[in-house]
């Protein structure tokens, strides 16, 4: 078996923060279990941001097969949800890449941490089906108290207009410019000119 090659991330969430000591102790622990770092990826992002440089380098770099571990000081640095920390692992899983967290001691590259990620990824999926149910649920709810879903119509066109508006599309107006024109949505638009 070959050299493990290791890509370290780190994040802070703000900019007066340092990702040094992040970095410190995941290069002690990497040169521990004698694998050879590749490269730091630093963020200093709120984990709640969805496009984050460095991740998203990382991920780049990923799927380059530039590394064949990743590992972080904490899981939360990685990941701004359960649900979005299992598509990150997901993406390293289906690339072959091991991930490691230091302070929970997780590492995919042994049954037990692969046995943490298979618990990770059944969280996340009753996460998503418990929101898509309440989603639901408040919806036929709104629906049974007669509220009207979806965008209000920006206006209401008269007959009269839509008729205008028909003549000129039949000269060539396109329907972004007869929406400018009559500060209707493109959709109302559409639909006038559809009849």
């Amino acid at each position: 078996m070959g050299e493990t090659k290791v890509a370290i991330y780190t994040r802070v969430s703000t900019l007066d923060q340092s990702n040094e000591g992040q970095e410190h102790e995941l290069r002690q622990y990497a040169k521990q279990r004698g694998w050879s770092v590749i490269r730091i990826y630093a963020d200093k992002v709120s984990g709640l941001k969805s496009s984050r440089p460095a991740l998203d380098e990382l991920l780049q770099d990923a799927r380059k097969r530039k590394f064949s571990c990743v590992a972080v000081w904490r899981i939360d640095r990685l990941g701004r949800s359960v649900s979005h920390l299992l598509e990150v692992l997901e993406t390293f899983k289906a690339l072959g890449i091991a991930f490691v967290s230091f302070s929970e001691a997780i590492d995919t590259s042994t049954p037990t941490g692969m046995m943490v990620f298979t618990v990770l990824a059944a969280v996340a999926a009753l996460e998503r089906s418990i929101l898509v149910e309440r989603i639901r649920m408040g919806l036929d709810n709104a629906k049974r108290r007669g509220v009207r879903l979806g965008r209000p119509a920006k206006k209401k066109l008269d007959a009269g207009e839509i008729s205008r508006i028909r003549a000129k599309r039949l000269k060539g107006a396109t329907l972004r410019q007869l929406a400018e024109e009559h500060g209707a949505s493109l959709w109302s638009i559409y639909k006038a000119c559809s009849r």
